[in-house]
């Protein structure tokens, strides 16, 4: 037997024993008028499966009973059994482990399957649904193996009924049914926004909360779309398709590879449901080759016919079908039908897109899947404003509304061209009168742009929307310079300006406020920013289709708010709405590359810092593709990669990113832009993490003078400047510069109210006053800090350790940390603090002394992943020489010569870490008889107390 013929039997089997007798006989009835062979197949498969003792009854290898009511699932305790189908079960749970009360839908994989594909597919849905994070989709919650091995998923309870069901019980009308599909493309969306296809839609993987929410379930099947290209296609893993086959398109009958545009297929059936209560094709036979066949060739009906020939379920019971179908046919009708095209790229390009037309056709706008005749738009303009025209006497005013929006539409032409004409003289008047006529100098930007201000007050005052236009062009282009606070002015007054404007367009309108959050948002006022930008959601979701541009920007805009503030998934769905419409509508690929580097800006806020660095690497590489290497984009990006590089330990690598960054940045903006003055302290800090001390205080000694000059001497940019200077003096080893660098700038930061800016400056000045022996002030100050962060970081317990250490309160400094790491188990970090205060105290046995060596021997031992942890795995070595030569000085002395040499050879120009090390061995070397001296030591003045680095 063939392939082909096997998949026809197992599907019509599947079908068959789901019903009962009499069903099924007249089923097999059917199968025999078309096809005799096939049914007798099939009645010896029945046969053969009603037959008891056969082989398929007494398997291999006895499978594990199913879990019942009650068990215990990992930490969660089944309730009761939600549904099951051929890969598992989904059951009710609650969280039992008494960390929190939380009720779950749990799925968990079917006992005794030993197919590797199914633990893959359930495997791969983990990793889809780790992805995904939308209101609209059911969230993941936990997942994990239970002890006896049963792999399962917690999902959110969803408290709903299917899509359809919710729509018919509750008579639901056109625009609600709309509305709701509205929301499934929207899920849809996110999910092709993070390179997943669903592959399953359907209306009972769409279920409706009591609210009217949506919540798309069973991403089971679902494809990575960056996914391994050498992973063979599903149906040629198993041999046995797994969508759905009354939802699946074309190409999935072909076993061809899937795209977004294989759920637009799929949506497109669902909305055929939603709208007529049936399918889109009508068979005289329903069997799986028939279905196969009217998807591969066949014609679906349109909505509106289906409608009236009725035929499965009604859309709504007891409905009026002409009248329902009256309100399908035209846009409706083609909506549906494009996206139920056979070839893919006549369908809607995203399910975004598709959304889109819809809220087209709400809005009584012509929609992109019609022809857009003169005719035809004329219509939908007059539907639009059908009240003002006049329903009594329509006839007649339908001409001569047409006649006077033609009339309209040419005054309005007549006071555009008026306005342009006002601009393109008021621009040309400029550049002759503001160069070097004048001044006899070359003309630079900054002239151009004060005098643009000066004249547009001058001759523009009779023209007010071109004047509120020109103030917009400015102030853009100062926001560009880094003229920020100009730009805000500049933005005020448009807004003043406007106010006067009752026939200001939208677009106009929203372009302001947009560049005004912008603007509040580079000023720091990031809450501002969204008190001016969220009221206009509702109007830029109105605008989507004829200002695509402009709202494009505003939810960009409006996402980098949200994600500010610590808002990731708000931030998520904004950046997927702009970049679905720069791509679906407006083509704009520098658009498309600017939201792409913002969605791998949110894998850095998740933690996720190699996930980052593959989505900035890819926008960088689309943008010099279609920009060249000049684009001022490049500079956000490339400083975007060195970030994200130096939090996964490619220091070397970030500043070389952060070295470009800062070389294009300085050709394309200048030296003095916020972006080159940002990135000259930026690329300085990082050569300070690689040992380049000196070349970092050369840097930031250049910059100083250009930040005090730009931002003034009390603003925040200065006081990181000094917090900067400060860092590198401590390095350096030159301890009351640095004291009064950072004095310098936590007086600015304490004026300004930048709690946490002061906090970390306050805790570098500590480390300061501690190697300088101040532990008395440094208690005090990291006491300060407590004040300004209740919630101390693993740094802070380190400084104070050491402070006690030098007042010999050994004793009272392992108290605290124990008592920081009971309250806070994720400070990780303080184990080795902890095991070196262990060594210290007097009073510790010697199981714990143990205990603590095997600790920092184990910290010594892992490698290091980026800087911080490398830090970590030096000083757990520094302690462990320093416990040593405290038992066996000669041992503790070649430790300490050892480290010396590592970090001589990696940082030749000194650092805090280096000077400690160089102190413990001296004292250590004191210890040693002369005779036993691994090296001899440098005559010094031996350090008393002895020193210790904590």
């Amino acid at each position: 037997m063939d392939r082909t013929r096997w998949q026809r039997l197992s599907q019509a089997l599947d079908e068959l024993l789901e019903l009962d007798a009499d069903a099924r006989a007249a089923r097999l009835q059917q199968h025999a008028t078309e096809d005799a062979g096939f049914a007798r197949d099939l009645q010896e498969l029945l046969a053969q499966e009603d037959t008891e003792g056969s082989l398929l009854d007494t398997p291999l290898v006895t499978a594990p009973p199913g879990p019942r009511e009650g068990e215990q699932v990992g930490p969660y305790r089944l309730e009761r059994l939600l549904g099951e189908g051929g890969m598992g079960q989904v059951w009710v749970a609650e969280r039992a482990d008494g960390l929190y009360e939380r009720r779950v839908a749990l799925k968990l994989l079917r006992p005794g399957l030993a197919d590797p594909n199914l633990r893959l597919r359930f495997t791969r849905e983990r990793q889809i649904l780790a992805r995904l994070a939308h209101p609209h989709i059911a969230r993941l919650l936990d997942a994990g193996i239970s002890g006896n091995g049963q792999p399962y998923l917690a999902l959110e309870e969803v408290e709903g009924e299917g899509i359809l069901d919710y729509c018919r019980t509750r008579g639901l009308g056109l625009r609600p049914r709309l509305e709701l599909f509205q929301q499934v493309c929207e899920a849809v969306t996110h999910a092709h926004a993070n390179l997943v296809v669903h592959r399953d839609l359907k209306p009972s993987n769409i279920l409706v909360t009591p609210e009217g929410e949506v919540r798309l379930l069973d991403f089971g099947i679902a494809k990575l779309l960056d996914g391994n290209p050498a992973d063979p296609p599903e149906a040629t893993r198993t041999g046995v398709r797994s969508f759905t086959l009354h939802y699946a398109a074309p190409e999935q009958i072909r076993g061809e590879p899937v795209t977004t545009q294989t759920d637009v297929y799929s949506l497109g059936v669902v909305m055929y449901e939603l709208l007529t209560g049936g399918k889109p094709y009508r068979l005289k036979r329903e069997t799986s080759a028939q279905w196969e066949e009217a998807i591969l060739a066949g014609d679906p009906q349109r909505p509106s016919v289906a409608v009236v020939r009725g035929g499965e379920d009604e859309a709504v019971p007891g409905i009026d079908r002409r009248r329902w179908s009256k309100m399908l046919v035209g846009d409706l009708d083609n909506i549906v039908l494009k996206a139920l095209s056979k070839r893919p790229p006549e369908r809607y390009p995203s399910a975004e897109a598709l959304s889109l037309d819809i809220q087209r056709h709400l809005d009584g706008l012509p929609v992109l899947a019609r022809p857009q005749s003169l005719a035809y738009r004329s219509r939908k303009f007059l539907r639009r404003h059908r009240w003002p025209i006049g329903l009594t006497l329509a006839a007649a005013l339908t001409l001569i509304g047409l006649l006077g929006f033609t009339w309209w539409q040419r005054q309005q032409a007549v006071r555009e061209t008026a306005r342009a004409q006002a601009l393109q003289t008021f621009v040309i008047g400029l550049f002759e009168n503001a160069g070097v006529a004048r001044t006899g100098k070359p003309l630079d930007v900054e002239t151009l742009i004060d005098a643009g201000e000066l004249r547009g007050d001058r001759e523009l005052a009779l023209q007010p929307r071109a004047h509120a236009e020109l103030l917009g062009v400015i102030a853009r282009i100062r926001i560009a310079l880094g003229q920020y606070d100009e730009a805000w002015m500049l933005l005020r007054r448009q807004q003043g300006l406007l106010a006067t404007l009752p026939d200001a367009s939208p677009g106009l309108q929203l372009e302001a406020t947009t560049q005004r959050g912008r603007v509040q948002r580079l000023r720091g006022d990031v809450h501002g920013c969204i008190a001016s930008l969220s009221p206009l959601q509702a109007q830029a979701l109105r605008a989507q289709a004829q200002l695509p541009a402009l709202v494009a920007d505003y939810y960009s805009q409006l996402a980098r708010c949200r994600r500010a503030i610590g808002e990731r998934d708000a931030a998520r769905g904004l950046f997927e709405r702009s970049l679905s419409l720069r791509r679906s509508a407006l083509g704009d690929d520098i658009g498309v590359v600017e939201n792409l580097t913002d969605l791998a800006a949110l894998s850095v806020d998740a933690g996720d810092a190699a996930q980052a660095l593959r989505g900035f690497e890819g926008a960088l590489a689309q943008l010099r593709k279609i920009a060249g290497p000049r684009h001022p984009l490049a500079i956000d990006i490339l400083r975007s990669i060195g970030a994200a590089q130096q939090q996964l330990g490619q220091t070397r690598s970030a500043s070389q990113s952060w070295g470009e960054a800062l070389l294009l940045s300085d050709d394309l903006q200048g030296p003095n832009h916020p972006a080159t003055l940002a990135l000259r302290r930026q690329h300085a800090l990082l050569l300070v993490e690689n040992g380049e001390l000196e070349e970092a205080q050369r840097q930031l000694l250049a910059n100083q003078p250009l930040v005090l000059q730009r931002y003034g001497e009390n603003s925040v940019e200065a006081a990181a400047a000094w917090d900067a200077l400060g860092q590198v003096s401590h390095q350096l080893g030159e301890l009351d510069r640095a004291h009064d660098q950072f004095l310098r700038a936590a007086r600015i930061e304490r004026d300004a109210k930048s709690q946490p800016a002061l906090a970390d400056t306050l805790q570098r000045d500590a480390a300061v006053l501690i190697e300088a022996r101040r532990a008395q002030v440094a208690l005090r100050v990291l006491n300060d800090i407590r004040g300004l962060r209740p919630q101390p970081n693993a740094d802070w317990w380190r400084l104070q350790a050491e402070a006690r250490l030098q007042q010999d309160e050994a004793g009272e400094a392992l108290t605290e940390v124990r008592a920081a790491r009971r309250a806070s188990p994720a400070l990780d970090e303080l184990r080795g603090l902890e095991a070196r205060l262990v060594l210290e105290d007097e009073a510790s046995t010697p199981e714990n002394r143990a205990e603590a060596f095997a600790t920092l021997e184990a910290i010594a031992r892992t490698p290091a992943s980026d800087h911080r942890s490398l830090q970590q795995l030096m000083r757990a070595q520094l302690w462990l020489a320093d416990a040593h030569c405290r038992d066996d000085p000669a041992r503790g002395l070649a430790d300490f010569t050892t480290l010396e040499e590592s970090l001589t050879g990696s940082r030749p120009q000194g650092g805090v870490l280096l000077r400690q090390v160089q102190a413990a061995r001296h004292a250590c070397s004191q210890r040693v008889p002369v005779a036993t001296a691994v090296t001899p030591s440098p005559a010094r003045a031996p350090a008393a107390p002895r020193p210790r680095a904590v």
